[in-house]
């Protein structure tokens, strides 16, 4: 069953929820901002923690967020995932205090271009089931049909890898969970991808031990009910601006947290 999974989006030391679609190399420009917190990354942390929503990840959108989640992972060790900058070298840093580590960016080259030593020489450091890659992507209409590209460098530059069965399939040998932020749709509230959240389970429905979680545009507690019925249960959910304890009104946390039980 799907499950809701919390985050903590990390942004010049603060926990902010950001139109993902606007972050830049040269920030601040066209930032779009939904909302700053007045809580700490620790105080996330010990929230999730103590109403048991587990698989959470505290993510470092850019420089200066280092310290800020140090103190997440401190505050509940070995519970959190942490990513943003993540590389062979300081992976096993970070897994002191972290559950897993996610990496992005570190996959690829200045181009684009997918570089499958990294990833296996990554996987071999930190173990397959302490890894998670994430697979951020942008739609893309090819031919009058849309394909999901990975996108890296805040979500700004389109890489070579496509999302399908074979990349699944390729890189399910080093990873045994995958992040999918829909970059397009996130921090808009305007519902999720459900075609996206469709094509995950097709393209991953023969790899039963995979763990995918979604993000992105997440607009109501029944979002969860539907992608665990487009998903078939294999794709977990995560809320952002449109949950209460960051600002939105659109979703309470209590909510989410009673759709876990049970499951």
């Amino acid at each position: 069953m799907s499950r809701y999974v919390g985050c903590i989006d990390l942004h010049n030391g603060q926990v902010k929820q950001i139109v993902g679609g606007t972050l830049k190399e040269n920030e601040n420009e066209l930032l779009k901002t939904n909302f700053v917190c007045q809580q700490d990354s620790p105080y996330f942390a010990q929230l999730y923690k103590d109403n048991q929503v587990t698989g959470c990840h505290v993510i470092k959108l850019g420089p200066n967020n280092d310290e800020a989640a140090r103190q997440a992972l401190k505050a509940t060790p070995k519970f959190l995932q942490v990513g943003g900058g993540i590389n062979y070298d300081n992976c096993l840093e970070w897994l002191e205090t972290a559950s897993k580590v996610i990496v992005t960016s570190w996959l690829f080259d200045s181009e684009g271009h997918f570089l499958l030593e990294h990833l296996q020489k990554i996987s071999q450091r930190c173990g397959k089931d302490r890894l998670v890659v994430d697979l951020s992507c942008r739609k893309v209409e090819c031919s009058g049909s849309p394909k999901w590209v990975v996108a890296m460098n805040k979500w700004q530059k389109l890489t070579d890898v496509e999302l399908s069965k074979e990349t699944f399939t390729r890189m399910s040998e080093y990873a045994d969970e995958f992040l999918i932020h829909a970059a397009d749709v996130e921090g808009l509230c305007r519902g999720v991808d459900e075609e996206l959240v469709t094509k995950l389970y097709e393209w991953t429905e023969h790899l039963p031990h995979l763990k995918i979680v979604y993000a992105g545009g997440a607009r109501s507690v029944h979002d969860l009910a539907l992608v665990d019925k487009l998903s078939h249960g294999k794709v977990d959910l995560t809320y952002g601006s449109a949950l209460d304890i960051f600002g939105g009104n659109l979703v309470t946390f209590q909510e989410c947290c009673k759709w876990n039980e049970g499951r």
